[in-house]
């Protein structure tokens, strides 16, 4: 029985899960799995805030912490939390592991603004490729092979703003991932 205080939108999303989960893995319902997994959801999911960025999905509820509200998705390279969405934006801080960098990848949906915040940052953007250190910016518009790379010792943060009318983590095509991410 969930508790009273958990919001709706919240128990849900709990609910959600856990009736994929059983259908997923049915073969396989421990209820020491099970309980494992909700207590991963019940970490993720804090406020129904959280679920506005998209909803969570397996692989994200594995990779998730919520720091000062905001969800941080650990990734390959390093991770990324979201500050702020509304409708037709989203701003991100991304922190780049020094030596690591993201999939050379495009959006067909968005365009994205890069503020370097500390570290220098390696980009590639289309056919050009520039070195931006703390206080530059940068332009990557939509549908254009970009890369952001960590060359330095330090990690690398920046600040992204996405504009445009789908702002889903799906909407990224990959053409080269140093993580064995891209799909053929």
């Amino acid at each position: 029985m969930l508790s009273p205080k958990i919001p709706f939108e919240t128990a849900m999303l709990k609910y959600i899960y856990l009736d994929k989960f059983i259908h997923d893995n049915s073969a396989s319902n421990s209820e020491s799995v099970l309980h494992k997994n909700m207590v991963q959801v019940q970490e993720a999911v804090k406020s129904p805030k959280d679920l506005k960025s998209g909803g969570l999905s397996e692989s994200s509820v594995e990779s998730s912490s919520i720091q000062n509200g905001n969800i941080t998705t650990s990734r390959p390279w390093g991770s990324f939390t979201v500050l702020e969405e509304g409708r037709g934006y989203k701003i991100k801080r991304i922190e780049v592991t020094p030596g690591h960098r993201l999939s050379l990848q495009m959006h067909h949906h968005r365009s994205e603004h890069w503020i370097v915040v500390s570290g220098t940052a390696q980009v590639t953007c289309g056919d050009r490729e520039i070195t931006l250190a703390h206080n530059q910016s940068t332009y990557v518009p939509q549908c254009t092979p970009h890369r952001l790379t960590n060359p330095g010792v330090i990690p690398l943060v920046i600040i992204e703003v996405q504009n445009g009318e789908y702002l889903g983590e799906d909407d990224i095509i990959r053409f080269h991932d140093d993580y064995s991410r891209v799909e053929k």
